[in-house]
């Protein structure tokens, strides 16, 4: 090979390197894909069931109509996935509950005082994450276990204690996660004793009440605002011993979002005073058991409740 002919393709590989570099830095900088949100746009998250999918469009419907730009994310999946999204950058904000923060995220004791558990999970998440906290609504998301009413009349069972005991007589159907959980089956059987269910079976959220309802299971594993609590005439089983926390939801953000869309404190933080117990059964309902569309259903109730300046 001549020195020429070798002079030439040297120039051509290091063109084709420069090139190569110069397309990858550019997607670099775009986020790696065109699908990617903007780095304007106010990302939206949420976990991985109904009551998120709904309070994820009210966030951003509400953000939208105060002329923000918003990107939806939501459907994540559970608490560690939500949260490693928002530590990322991969979000900005998603709703989240006091409790789920206190025991998966800052793995600390439970606590009784809904006030006191506000206090420590938003001071904790401003000190170790720079994460903030808005308002908490007063709506209680707290975990439950609940069976037919006419089973547990028949069972004489009124609290968690009463499950206990005849819990080898008692099918459980919930998540997978509740098998190790602090505040699932290691928690109970903790703060409880020990125990052991007939059976338990491991559903997808919302499923779980089919599951109660068609008889393979008396015990589901619920939440306080789930619509079928009030649809179905369901009893919810009093946690007499105090092992399952205060879940009220907030949403929590990027403190760097905060300061570059100062309206976005005010905005969400109006919305907290509406999402009751009863409210929140409402419109989880419309969702799971009449299969409305989240968004329809959140944009329904912040019109109803005079929160959208749009009419639209």
């Amino acid at each position: 090979m001549t020195n020429d002919i070798k002079s030439y393709l040297s120039r051509w590989v290091v063109l084709v390197a420069i090139a190569l570099l110069t397309v990858l830095s550019i997607i670099a900088c775009q986020g790696g894909s065109g699908t990617q949100p903007k780095a304007n746009v106010i990302r939206i998250g949420s976990k991985d069931f109904t009551e998120q999918f709904i309070l994820g469009e009210m966030y951003a419907s509400l953000l939208e109509d105060r002329g923000l730009p918003v990107s939806r994310k939501l459907n994540l999946g559970d608490t560690p996935v939500a949260q490693a999204a928002l530590l990322q950058g991969d979000i900005d904000l998603y709703p989240e509950y006091t409790g789920a923060a206190l025991l998966t995220v800052l793995k600390q004791p439970t606590h009784k005082d809904p006030k006191q558990v506000y206090k420590i999970v938003s001071r904790a998440y401003k000190a170790q994450y720079n994460l903030i906290w808005l308002n908490s609504a007063p709506m209680n998301s707290a975990q439950v276990l609940v069976m037919k009413t006419a089973t547990a009349r028949a069972f004489g069972i009124q609290n968690i204690d009463d499950f206990v005991r005849q819990a080898n007589q008692l099918r459980i159907v919930g998540p997978p996660e509740f098998t190790v959980h602090p505040d699932g089956l290691p928690g109970l059987k903790k703060v409880y004793g020990a125990f052991q269910p007939k059976a338990f079976m491991a559903t997808e959220p919302g499923l779980q009440y089919k599951a109660l309802e068609s008889g393979q299971a008396e015990v589901a594993v619920g939440f306080g605002t789930d619509g079928e609590i009030d649809a179905l005439n369901l009893m919810v089983i009093k946690d007499n011993r105090g092992l399952f926390p205060t879940c009220q939801v907030a949403p929590v953000v990027r403190q760097p979002v905060l300061e570059t869309y100062t309206e976005l404190k005010k905005t969400l933080n109006s919305l907290a005073p509406y999402l009751t117990d009863s409210a929140m059964r409402r419109l989880n309902y419309h969702v799971s058991a009449q299969q409305q569309e989240p968004r329809q259903v959140a944009q329904t109730f912040l019109r109803q409740a005079g929160l959208l300046r749009s009419s639209t």
